[in-house]
């Protein structure tokens, strides 16, 4: 888990602006899977929208006007850019989301303001050097968010658990190889995520169902639904049309 050439929950790759993913330092492993930095300088009047399946997770962002969190989403993620800018997140893994925020399903499918000057002085400081921006958000990471305790690496241990291994298609199995009671699992996802178990495991998996059906064209929609533990060809299509708007075939050709 935390590989930046990850390519899930990129939908559109020729859309993207400049684009960097760069690994998070070791000490950050069990709070941060790695920072992603668009860069875009777009003709007056051009607009370049950006849709993105995003991992179930949350981010905290860097920008010109300031420093937010950004929950984890039900649905794709869609911004329109304009003009000239820069962002620089930091995609969270489950133990630095509960100690940024003690809710986290408060920020579900909702983006907040975070109260961090040193932080935002620091990386607009350092852009548009990326290297020493990515330096500079890693010390505060290190500075303000605690090490993982016991209950945090077991949140991260579930998200690497469904992330890793796509036989994972339900609760149980989660909570079989975790050691855990099905509530306890529901209560983790609750705590360290703000999703329900199982809106993880399907976000994951229709995320690898987009990137086969983007990167790989000969293999069937039926054979990819097989594939990441789908039903049938029906249950992956309506996967599709729930949570982006489009079916397989539309997504395909697109």
């Amino acid at each position: 888990m935390g590989d930046p050439r990850d390519g899930r929950g990129i939908l559109y790759p020729a859309r993207l602006p400049t684009f960097q993913r760069v690994p998070a330092a070791p000490e950050l492993a069990g709070l941060v899977r790695w920072f992603w930095i668009p860069q875009w300088d777009l003709a007056p009047g051009r607009t370049s929208r950006q849709q993105v399946l995003p991992f179930p997770a949350s981010n905290l962002v860097v920008q010109p006007e300031g420093v937010t969190l950004a929950g984890p989403t039900t649905g794709i993620s869609a911004r329109d850019l304009r003009g000239t800018g820069w962002a620089v997140g930091a995609l969270l893994r489950p133990a630095a989301l509960a100690a940024l925020h003690a809710e986290p399903q408060e920020v579900r499918d909702r983006e907040i303001p975070v109260d961090a000057p040193d932080l935002h002085a620091a990386v607009v400081g350092a852009m548009p050097d990326v290297g020493a921006a990515v330096h500079a958000f890693t010390d505060w990471v290190s500075a303000h968010v605690p090490a993982p305790d016991a209950a945090a690496e077991t949140a991260n241990a579930f998200e690497d658990l469904i992330a890793d291994d796509p036989e994972i298609v339900r609760v149980e199995q989660v909570a079989a190889r975790l050691g855990m009671s099905m509530r306890g699992v529901q209560r983790l996802a609750r705590r360290y995520v703000g999703l329900p178990p199982l809106a993880v495991i399907r976000r994951y998996r229709l995320q690898a169902a987009a990137e086969r059906l983007r990167t790989d064209p000969d293999t069937t929609i039926a054979q990819v639904a097989a594939d990441l533990g789908y039903a049938d060809h029906a249950h992956l299509t309506g996967d599709f049309r729930t949570v982006l708007g489009l079916t397989p075939n539309s997504y395909r050709r697109g």
